[in-house]
């Protein structure tokens, strides 16, 4: 994790208290997309609080849609195993889901934005620039899930590394940048792709297939929640965000900011304001 930084806010950037959320939105709420490290997660893991506030959200008959730059390996799990309604993986490369219409034991569906040869010629033109820079920095790494990837690839800057120093991380940005790729800063990868797609294409994409919704019409009735630049389209997007505490780390980096914030960090910042969701509606 970055360390914490003092972040003056402006009127066009400012963060309320997630307390100050109203009754009445919290009654209207159809549903909550989350990022998943260091959002659900505390210190890398899914604490007791975090996941019990995903059953109890399930349970109030919210959807819940965790989005996520992790890998589709983790993404399959992911839609098994928690109780959710879908997961999107590596940064808005695919969504998959269980099939509805066969219940929680449903076959899993896997919808992704690239065909297969699409994905395969992408990949290659990625390790290309990885393995250029490699050059450079022979101990930069790859993350450790690279091996579950489908469309991305991931750079460690401070998950199984050294953390590397901001300009690193940037010259790894503008490596792929310069190559045509999009890359984004997690709390813990620098990811790449090629491709237009993002975390919120790929949420537009899963509202009309899976729920016949059209995002510019009920995107109100979302809730997101994030902690770190690649969650930018979303904190952008959608009119009622919230980051966790530890967004705060990377507001210097970010034009755009969550509407609101929480007192904690991590998966105890998400229960902390599910909570008191929950406790609203």
């Amino acid at each position: 994790m970055i360390a914490s930084i003092r972040v003056k806010t402006s009127k066009k950037n400012s963060l309320a208290p997630i307390n100050t959320i109203t009754k009445s939105y919290c009654k209207k709420l159809r549903g909550i997309f989350t990022d998943i490290d260091d959002t659900l997660t505390t210190h890398g893991k899914l604490t007791e609080d975090a996941y019990k506030a995903l059953w109890k959200a399930k349970a109030a008959g919210l959807r819940i849609i965790p989005i996520t730059g992790r890998p589709a390996g983790w993404v399959d799990h992911f839609a098994r195993m928690w109780p959710v309604d879908a997961v999107v993986g590596e940064n808005g490369a695919f969504y998959f889901h269980l099939d509805a219409k066969q219940g929680r034991d449903g076959k899993l569906l896997q919808r992704f934005v690239q065909d297969a040869a699409t994905r395969k010629a992408n990949t290659a033109k990625l390790w290309q620039v990885f393995h250029e820079l490699q050059k450079k920095r022979p101990a930069l790494q790859v993350a450790s899930d690279q091996g579950y990837r489908e469309i991305d690839l991931a750079v460690d800057f401070c998950e199984d590394v050294p953390r590397l120093p901001e300009n690193e991380i940037d010259e790894i940005v503008h490596a792929f940048e310069k190559a045509g790729a999009q890359a984004k800063i997690s709390s813990i990868h620098v990811n790449a792709w090629f491709g237009n797609h993002n975390k919120f294409s790929c949420i537009k994409l899963l509202l009309k297939e899976l729920y016949g919704e059209n995002i510019d019409s009920v995107k109100e009735n979302y809730l997101y929640f994030g902690d770190s630049p690649n969650d930018e389209p979303l904190f952008q997007e959608f009119p009622h965000s919230v980051g966790v505490a530890n967004v705060k780390d990377f507001l210097p980096r970010m034009k755009a900011w969550p509407r609101y914030i929480t007192k904690k960090e991590g998966g105890h910042g998400f229960a902390e304001a599910v909570n008191l969701i929950l406790k609203n509606r």
